[in-house]
């Protein structure tokens, strides 16, 4: 089906988007290439407008002239065609506004009053720290009705008490079934493959459990340094960065039980039930079953990068930890004596990221002994780069002269292989879909939140006492050796073929 072909159905309502942050990083690299591709499938009503609001002084031309630059930029070429830009530059509007001042924002109430009444969407691609003054200017001006939801971007607060008192701020104006909070991960085409993977396949649905599987492994690298958010990331780490809302979110796809149904508060349910059945570190597994560490200067694609405290307006005594590897459990019963081994981390040789589930071996073995470290099946899930499953099976390998020994190979599903003719979306194209459509599956619940900041606390607050600095690591390497030594405690090793 063509764009012009869509239903209005499937294009959804037509909404007035305000957005927060119309001039920055997130709006510029990701929010108008993914609103353009939906206006480029028709996915967006004809009469859906949006207003871009930042403190810079621009006209409207102006600012429809950065977002074309920013088109441009971050859209191949070929999927740029004149016509659609065209249509989607027309939708724009722009008022410079101070975020903090609620006289400005009845400029909002006039700009909504100029055409139909449509339902407005919120989007703060700003700061977490304006998200109460941004939301209670908004109610004051008389900017919102009962149809108004608003998303937000996390990490929201700092820990538990800052992320309650922030999410108090938006609550206090829209209530929790006007709430979307962003994880971009779980917009993610392979995220939403794992939901079929796992609940539409019996071969997974009856084997998803630790009696057949031995272990799990998530691993989100990244190539990258801190690129210029010194002052943010110093203050928040990796675990805040990465393992607070990435990867919990992940282990909450892999690990819940069955949701009775789709619905979002069905699925979400079950996501909150894992977080509160991971297993708190002691003082003992603390060090034993966690690695901290900070990349020092080393060589990435055969250039030289610096150190994490040789960065640009780096606090040279800063014990911030650039990697994180932990072993954990979801301690209930589907679960128990599984572990879940993570890592992430900055500046490592890849960007990559992966879920690894590892089954258990045939109880009784028969083929070659020094071949029985094959004699178990993977299934990788590839997020980034290259989004795809495979299925790692054994059979016999052939050739007249090799008897019954064993190979292994993947039964491949690649996204960009299998459907050639159909471009893969990016997550904030899904997820902007959700938040038109008003669907909420996709988005993070406050109790969600506030449990993965409760457990993630209680690790922060142990690092805090047992006093240790994070080990170091060159840049380009896979992190501390240390982070090898804790699976490799265990018989085990990290996933490699990449």
């Amino acid at each position: 089906m063509n764009a012009a072909t869509r239903s209005s159905e499937e294009s959804g309502s037509a909404i007035d988007l305000a957005l927060f942050g119309a001039l920055g990083d997130l709006s510029q690299r990701k929010l108008y290439p993914a609103l353009y591709h939906l206006d480029r499938e028709g996915l967006l009503a004809d009469a859906t407008r949006l207003l871009g609001l930042a403190r810079q002084p621009l006209d409207v031309a102006a600012f429809r002239k950065e977002v074309e630059t920013a088109l441009a930029t971050h859209v191949k070429a070929a999927e740029l065609d004149r016509a659609t830009l065209a249509r989607f530059l027309a939708r724009l509007d722009y008022r410079q506004l101070d975020f903090t001042a609620e006289e400005g924002y009845a400029a909002i109430r006039e700009w909504r009053q100029e055409g139909e009444v449509r339902p407005l969407v919120v989007y703060l691609a700003v700061g977490a720290n304006l998200y109460g003054d941004i939301c209670r200017y908004l109610e004051a001006s008389g900017s919102l009705d009962e149809a108004s939801r608003v998303v937000v971007e996390k990490p929201i607060g700092y820990d538990l008490d800052s992320s309650a008192e922030i999410n108090d701020a938006i609550g206090a104006v829209f209530p929790e079934s006007r709430i979307y909070r962003i994880d971009h991960y779980l917009g993610k085409e392979t995220v939403q493959n794992l939901i079929a993977l796992r609940f539409a396949n019996p071969l997974f649905g009856t084997q998803w459990n630790q009696n057949h599987i031995s272990h799990v492994e998530i691993t989100v690298a990244e190539k990258v340094g801190i690129e210029g958010r010194w002052g943010y990331f110093d203050e928040a780490g990796q675990l805040r960065d990465m393992v607070q809302n990435h990867l919990l979110q992940l282990v909450c796809l892999i690990a819940m039980d069955p949701p009775a149904n789709l619905d979002a508060d069905a699925i979400r349910d079950e996501k909150v039930k894992v977080l509160k059945a991971l297993k708190p570190f002691s003082e003992a597994s603390l060090g034993r079953d966690v690695v901290r560490g900070q990349y020092i200067a080393g060589t990435i694609d055969g250039a030289s990068v610096p150190g994490y405290l040789e960065e640009e307006g780096a606090n040279r005594h800063s014990d911030t930890e650039t990697f994180v590897a932990m072993k954990t459990e979801v301690a209930n019963w589907r679960w128990a004596g599984v572990p879940f081994y993570i890592r992430t981390g900055k500046r490592l040789p890849e960007k990559l990221s992966q879920i690894v589930i590892h089954f258990r071996q045939q109880p009784h073995y028969i083929f070659d002994p020094d071949q029985r470290n094959l004699a178990a099946n993977k299934l990788v899930i590839r997020l980034q780069p290259d989004e795809g499953i495979a299925l790692e099976v054994l059979t016999k390998d052939s050739g007249l002269d090799k008897g019954m020994r064993l190979r292994r190979g993947p039964l491949h599903l690649d996204f960009n292989s299998a459907f050639p003719k159909t471009r893969i979306p990016d997550a904030y194209e899904r997820l902007l879909l959700e938040v038109i459509k008003g669907r909420q599956y996709l988005f993070v619940r406050r109790d969600e939140v506030e449990h993965a900041w409760r457990w993630c606390d209680g690790l922060i607050e142990a690092w805090h006492d047992l006093g240790e600095a994070p080990r170091r690591y060159p840049a380009g390497s896979w992190g501390p050796v240390a982070s090898i030594a804790m699976i490799t405690q265990d018989g085990r090793s990290w996933y490699e073929d990449y």
